[in-house]
């Protein structure tokens, strides 16, 4: 299993903080992972979620091969099963 977090993230660098850690853990570019995330979740709905400090929270969803955890404090969690 490979893994990797990230610091908060701010929402609006949620998007690109998801698609940076899971490249980093399928060790590919991120313009190579396929399909493009906003065929897995909805960008913009992701985003909007936790934009309200007041949201408690958390997004887990499939991408990639990994699964990937999105909480409302900004903390991105990626798990890849695949060695």
């Amino acid at each position: 299993m490979v893994q990797t977090q990230t610091a908060t993230a701010s929402v609006d660098n949620v998007i690109n903080e998801v698609i940076k850690s899971v490249a980093e853990v399928e060790d590919v570019d991120p313009l190579e992972l396929t399909p493009p995330l906003y065929e897995v979740i909805d960008p913009d709905a992701l985003e909007s979620l936790f934009a309200n400090d007041r949201t408690l929270g958390k997004v887990i969803f499939k991408y990639s091969g990994c699964e990937v955890s999105v909480f409302s404090d900004g903390y991105i969690s990626v798990k890849s099963h695949s060695t």
